[in-house]
């Protein structure tokens, strides 16, 4: 089969030969039931992690967001969060179909959510009007690959202490984000109520996320996973991936790192490309290209990538994005640097046709 470059996302790494045969030697029992011990032991271990009383292994990211949106609030409880946020965008209206929430959307002026512009959208007043407020959600890192500062989510989360509000945090990629921010998992999640955090991302594990908080809020939406759809068997075959992956892959996050370094100063060195520099915290890189004025050529830009074997999704809104990865060597970014002088050469000859 021909090399490709996958830069589409984090989410297409593989597992490894020594994370499959964690898989295949695990013990497993009926999760369900509570009896699989190695979802047990992932549950565990992800609640030490994150410094929270229990966890909940669930099947993805966005079941996890929509889980704790349903275990948090009744219906028509209001939900205050960014208007990019991932549950906004790309999550297909779920809040609205399985909790019956009222979302509403922040955009703030920066490249993450203050207090400041949070608090005027609480309502500060009971009526029978009005949505009762009922959670903040937040997303770190967000989904252009920025980071909140530790100190912002800490003035978030005190500021909705004093209104009884709890806070959610959509921590898809946490473990990207202490890194960049130089601080534990732990740390991050002192400054919410419930978290999630994928492991089929960056930690490379084929399936799973899990969801944390305190025992009462895991017991509540242990029902809510049933009634979702999301209790699962012997699931410990996924729950083994996922030991391994918090145990051997966080500490090789720091390559994807720097290689989304590499890769955006070089790729914003070419006239008519522009990097958002200043949003490389992680493993992404967001890209717009001068002249590319209709879909037919935003298009006809990615199969020129596609031949010079590198893939990535079509932008949105005129953002091409890179994500390094556990399939991205520092061979694959040479590779890609090398042949950028002539992917630019075939960008100028699409643009002037």
């Amino acid at each position: 089969m021909e090399r490709l470059i996958d830069l589409r996302s984090d989410t297409i790494t593989k597992p490894s030969r020594e994370m499959r045969e964690a898989m295949i030697n695990t013990p497993v029992g009926d999760d369900v039931l509570g009896e699989d011990p190695t979802i047990n032991k992932l549950e565990a271990l992800a609640a030490e992690i994150t410094g929270k009383e229990a966890a909940l292994f669930v099947p993805s990211g966005t079941f996890a967001n929509q889980l704790a949106i349903l275990t948090h609030i009744g219906p028509g409880g209001e939900v205050y969060l960014d208007d990019n946020s991932h549950v906004i965008q790309h999550e297909c209206g779920a809040a609205s179909l399985l909790s019956g929430a009222f979302l509403r959307t922040i955009t703030p002026q920066s490249n993450c959510l203050t207090w400041e512009e949070i608090e005027p959208k609480i309502r500060k007043v009971t009526d029978i009007h009005f949505p009762v407020p009922s959670l903040i959600e937040i997303e770190n890192p967000l989904s252009n690959g920025s980071i909140i500062p530790l100190a912002e989510m800490e003035k978030i989360k005190a500021g909705a202490a004093k209104y009884n509000i709890p806070v959610h945090l959509d921590g898809a990629r946490i473990f990207n984000a202490a890194l960049a921010l130089n601080t534990t998992v732990k740390k991050m999640a002192s400054y919410t109520d419930s978290l999630m955090f994928c492991l089929s991302k960056g930690l490379t594990a084929p399936v799973g996320s899990l969801l944390c908080g305190t025992k009462d809020f895991i017991r509540k939406a242990r029902r809510n996973r049933k009634l979702m759809g999301g209790g699962m068997r012997q699931a410990g075959i996924l729950g083994a991936a996922g030991i391994f992956a918090l145990e051997n892959m966080v500490d090789r996050l720091e390559e994807d790192h720097n290689n989304a370094r590499i890769l955006g100063e070089a790729l914003n060195g070419y006239d008519g490309f522009h990097v958002a520099l200043d949003q490389i915290s992680i493993n992404m890189v967001f890209m717009q290209i001068d002249n590319l004025d209709d879909r037919e050529k935003e298009l006809a830009f990615l199969e020129i990538l596609k031949s010079y074997k590198i893939l990535t999704y079509p932008p949105e809104e005129g953002w091409f994005r890179f994500v390094t990865n556990n399939e991205v060597s520092n061979e694959d970014i040479n590779y890609f640097l090398k042949s950028l002088p002539l992917i630019h050469e075939d960008y100028k000859r699409l643009i002037e046709s």
